[in-house]
Formats: C-alpha cells, sequence, structure tokens
C-alpha cells in the first residue's frame, strides 16, 4: 500500500524530532511505499539536510512553517464574504471552548462535558474546512488570516455574550498575537498537497505527531477520502499548554491558544481513523481531550536492543559495573531535576561513603542548557568541598560530569556499564528513553514518578516521588546494599524492555494497523470500461509495489501556495538510500 507519512519539525530532517522512529518504521516496511509530507521549522533544519532515506520512499515534499510570504491572492467581494464568514465562524468556536488554561488543567488536561465538546467540534470543524475549500478555490489564505479583518472577528467573538471569562479582557495586542500564532498554525490548509497526484493518491495518511502535522491528514480525509492515522508518543496539546504556563503572555492569549489548540486536537482525534499513544500517559490524555476509547491502540516507541546487548547478556549480569557506582544518563536540562539527585546524592554519601554519581550528557541546546549545567557543576563543589577540585573528571572526586565519546565513555553503553544502580530524577518526562536503555543493559533502576515511568518499569525498578532527594537517596541506598535484589530486577527489567520496547514490535503493530485501516476503509479508484461499468480488479495489486511497472518516483520541494508562482523543482527518482 501507499502511505503519506506526515510529520511537523521531524523526519526526513536529521535534526528532527521523532526523526529514529520514523526512520525505523519507513526501513520496517519496506513492503509498502512511502511518501513524506514535512513540514520544517526552521531555515537552519532545512540547512541541515535530511537522512539518508531507503529505497521505499517514492518522494518528499516539503514546507516551511517557519516563514510565509504573502502569497499575492487578492480576493474578490465574494471570496471576502466567504473569509469573513468562515473564519467569524472558527474565531466564535475558538472563544466559546470550555477548554481554559489553569493551573489545574495543565497538569490534568482540559474538563468539559461531552456535549459541549460535541458543539464546540461541530463549530470549529465546519470553519476549518470551510477555510480550507477557500484556499483551494481562490488561493492561499495569508494574506487574508492576517488581514484586519480577522482581527476584527476575533474581537467581536471576544466581546459575544458567552466567550472565555480571560477572551473578554483581550486588548488589541493580544488580538494580534492570537491572530499571528492562528496563522501560522493554519498554512498548512495553503498548501497544493491536497490533489490526486498528492495525497489523495494514498492509501492512508498516517501523522507522526497531533497538531499541525495532522492537520494535511485532516483535508486529504475531508477532499479525498484518505483515511487517518494519528501517533503521539507526546501529546502535542500537553506540550503546548506547558509551554504556555511558562511563556510570558497574558490570559487572554492563554486562554484563546490553549482552546485553538484544544478544539484543534478534538477534531484530529474525532476523525482519525485510529490513534496510537506510545504509553498510558498520553492515552489518559487523549481521552481527556475527547478521543474515542474504541480508537485508541497503545504502541509502545520501537528501540534498538542490540547495540545494549553486549552490556545486557553478560552471563554474570554485571556488565563490568562499578558496584559503589550510580549513573545518571540524559540531556542536562531543568526538567531533569539534576539539583535534587545531587542533593539526594549527598544524603547517599553519608550512608555509602565510598558511593560516587556519574553524571553522562550534554546540555541541551542554548544559553540555558549551559546555564543550567554551570548551575550543577557549582552546586556539587559546594556539596562536596572537600573534594571539588577537579570535580569535572572521574578519579577520586564523587561527583563526575561526562559526555559520550570521551575516552572514559566511549559509547552509550558504556555510560549504563559503568554503575551498579541508573537513577532517573525528572520532574517532567513523556517516555523515558533512558530507562528503556537502561533496562535493555540489565540495570536496576531507580526514578521518579513522573509521565510514563512506572508503566515502563512494570515493577522491575524502583520509583520515588519527584522532587523528593531523601525517598531517592533512600531507594538508591538500598539497592547499593543489596547487589542479589539488584540483579534480579537487572534481569527481569531486561526480559521486560524486549518483550515490549524493540523496533520489531513497533513495526509489527504498525504493520497490523495500517492493514486494519485500509480494509476497512472504501475504495475511491473507481476504473470503468468503455460502457462506463466498473471493471473488478481494475487497479492491479502489482501497482502498489515499487518497481518498474509503478510511476516514476518524483521529488517535489517547496510547494505551498503562499510561495506559488516560483517554477516546481522536479528531480529523478531519489536513489536508493540517498535523501537530499
Amino acid at each position: 500500500m501507499r502511505i503519506g507519512l506526515l510529520t511537523e519539525g521531524g523526519y526526513p530532517y536529521v535534526s528532527g524530532d521523532a526523526r529514529l522512529w520514523c526512520d525505523r518504521l519507513v526501513r520496517g516496511l519496506g513492503q509498502h511505499e512511502f511518501d513524506i509530507y514535512a513540514l520544517s521549522r526552521s531555515e537552519r533544519q532545512e540547512d541541515e539536510g535530511w537522512v539518508q532515506l531507503p529505497p521505499q520512499v517514492s518522494r518528499v515534499r516539503t514546507a516551511p512553517l517557519w516563514m510565509a510570504e504573502d502569497d499575492g491572492v487578492v480576493h474578490g467581494r465574494r471570496a471576502r464574504r466567504r473569509f469573513a464568514e468562515c473564519f467569524g465562524e472558527l474565531a466564535a468556536a475558538v472563544c466559546a471552548a470550555p477548554a481554559v488554561l489553569d493551573g489545574s488543567e495543565v497538569s490534568g488536561g482540559p474538563t468539559a462535558s461531552e456535549a459541549s465538546r460535541g458543539v464546540v467540534a461541530d463549530r470549529f470543524g465546519s470553519a476549518l474546512y470551510g477555510l480550507a475549500e477557500l484556499a483551494r478555490d481562490e488561493g492561499g489564505l495569508v494574506g487574508a488570516l492576517r488581514s484586519e479583518g480577522a482581527v476584527r472577528a476575533l474581537e467581536r467573538a471576544c466581546r459575544a455574550p458567552g466567550a472565555l471569562r480571560a477572551a473578554r479582557t483581550a486588548r488589541v495586542p493580544d488580538l494580534l498575537s492570537v491572530a499571528a500564532h492562528i496563522e501560522r498554525a493554519l498554512r498548512p490548509l495553503s498548501l497544493d498537497w491536497y490533489e490526486d497526484d498528492g495525497l489523495g493518491s494514498v492509501d492512508l495518511c498516517h501523522a507522526a505527531a497531533g497538531g499541525e502535522a495532522a492537520l494535511p491528514g485532516l483535508l486529504a480525509l475531508h477532499f479525498a477520502g484518505v483515511p487517518l492515522l494519528v501517533t503521539e508518543y507526546g501529546v502535542q496539546l500537553r506540550a503546548h499548554y506547558l509551554a504556555s504556563a511558562a511563556a510570558e503572555e497574558s490570559p487572554a492569549v492563554r486562554a484563546l491558544l490553549a482552546a485553538f489548540h484544544g478544539a484543534l486536537a478534538a477534531e484530529v482525534y474525532h476523525r482519525a481513523a485510529l490513534i496510537t499513544p506510545g504509553n498510558t500517559h498520553a492515552r489518559r490524555w487523549q481521552e481527556r481531550c475527547g478521543a474515542d476509547r474504541a480508537k485508541l491502540r497503545t504502541v509502545h516507541p520501537g528501540m534498538e536492543a542490540a547495540r545494549f546487548a553486549e552490556v545486557g547478556e553478560r552471563p554474570d549480569g554485571s556488565g563490568g559495573a562499578d558496584p559503589d557506582t550510580l549513573v545518571w544518563v540524559g540531556r542536562i536540562e531543568p526538567a531533569k531535576d539534576l539539583i535534587s539527585l545531587l542533593h539526594s546524592f549527598a544524603e547517599v554519601r553519608k550512608e555509602a561513603p565510598k558511593t560516587r554519581l556519574r553524571i553522562v550528557g550534554a546540555p541541551a541546546e542554548g544559553p540555558e542548557g549551559a546555564l543550567y549545567l554551570g548551575h550543577c557543576k557549582a552546586l556539587a563543589a559546594q556539596l562536596f568541598p572537600d573534594e571539588a577540585e577537579g570535580v569535572h573528571a572521574v578519579g577520586d572526586n564523587p561527583v563526575s560530569f561526562e559526555e559520550i565519546g570521551g575516552p572514559e565513555v566511549p559509547s552509550l553503553a558504556a555510560a549504563y556499564a559503568s554503575g551498579a544502580v541508573v537513577v532517573l530524577s525528572s520532574v517532567v518526562e513523556g517516555f523515558p528513553i533512558s530507562l528503556v536503555e537502561a533496562m535493555f543493559c540489565g540495570r536496576a533502576t531507580v526514578s521518579t514518578d513522573v509521565g510514563a515511568v512506572v508503566e515502563v518499569i512494570g515493577g522491575t525498578g524502583l520509583v520515588v516521588p519527584p522532587r523528593n532527594p531523601r525517598a531517592l537517596a533512600e531507594a538508591c541506598v538500598a539497592l547499593l546494599r543489596d547487589p542479589e535484589r539488584r540483579a534480579r530486577l537487572g534481569a527481569a527489567a531486561r526480559a521486560r524492555a524486549l518483550e515490549l520496547f524493540t523496533v520489531e514490535q513497533n513495526i509489527t503493530a504498525f504493520h497490523g494497523i495500517y492493514l486494519e485501516i485500509v480494509s476497512r476503509s472504501p475504495v475511491r479508484r473507481l476504473v470503468v470500461d468503455d460502457t462506463g461499468d466498473p471493471l473488478p480488479f481494475g487497479v492491479p495489486a502489482e501497482a502498489h509495489v515499487p518497481g518498474r511497472w509503478t510511476e516514476a518516483r518524483l521529488m517535489v520541494t517547496g510547494r505551498p501556495r503562499w510561495a506559488a508562482g516560483a517554477p516546481v523543482r522536479a528531480t529523478a527518482p531519489l536513489p536508493a538510500g540517498e535523501g537530499a
């Protein structure tokens, strides 16, 4: 079958989110043909290029979300009236949406009655598809969405009876900010991806995330009846809520954007044929946001177990570990709460003075990551003043900060192998990849109860409350003092990881889901004979098998309608194993 893989800021870009699992999925399903439709996030991401693509990728089409030049489309009176009606309805739906962002909803998700959700979904969906039809008929919407008329429509909706309480306080700068955000989010409506030679020709759209990534899939379903599958390993709506809570925006802007993204998520969940969360934590969020439980299928991310086999399969179960060493592996950033880990380690040293802590990882990109790393090193020096000299290197010092690739830590597997217990101290976590890697290595683990940690561990490690250094220390000491228990937990953890979290199980699950969705979707391409009667088997099965009998594989880059006017760049078929 032919799959349209939809990404936003991800595959096939080298620096994209979800790049690894998308690449593993495409390579693992060589019997299918993939067309990739990618929305890029920045010019830098585009300049860094693509990963090498396998031969089953027929073509790649890209469009930027980070910029949108005015397409020069001037709407006539009738088109302006259509836009005013559709955008006014969308603004009214957003302003009446029941999902308001506040502290309780950031932690537990939006709450609303089923009836109110249904009303908002109907209004929002009708307006969304009305705007998409206008873009198809008249050209892009960039200018219209940036117009004064759009801002006035938002203002009328905010002042209307029944509008969100916070929205009623919106001032002109707030409305301009919201309008700009909505224009960016709705840029996929102006793309020319939805014709019969684009997403209209695929058998299934698979969105690698919710939000903007799934928007082209909604339009392919609306215009061509292509079924939509949505995978969320990190719920986009939750990510927006957390980012909005940390942003310096007014309450009106936060409320309106939360309502907009909530309505978009509800529409995606409603229209999708199936939704595949990566864990139960994401699944609960999706259910709270209106997803039908019957459509949800949990599919855990697939990870390569082979790279950790040498450590995990050591006959003694130790893998060369130092029995007095704790290891933390990950990206150094505030969400990982290394501050609590260091305070916890100070408590561990009181009970087990020989214990060392190895912090392995690079700081997050940007100045904030480097600043946080510096703060952690300063705290380590303060907590262990007698041993602070040379605290950055392994030796007699109890704390070390290292990066993978150095002489002491040549590989990721070596990092996990160097310690008896692997620690995760996060306060925010989606799917804990480092925890699964430690399980592949047969390591006993101590983790904080955040995100999908309990689901992943499943009783094969110790779990403590987040931001509780004393509880973290007590759990670490308990395992350091009991090598037999460490061995039992490590063996059980490796067995669990091999059963649930491998690439093979992920690929097998999606192969079955693809077949299930396509098997219950109507045949959309009808071939008739000379008399106009349907011709059975008019589209032979081999038409979907990559080879010389299929159409020439084509790569088209950058054909958003807002950049219309430039000639389409077409190249020869993609060489096997090559990307850009």
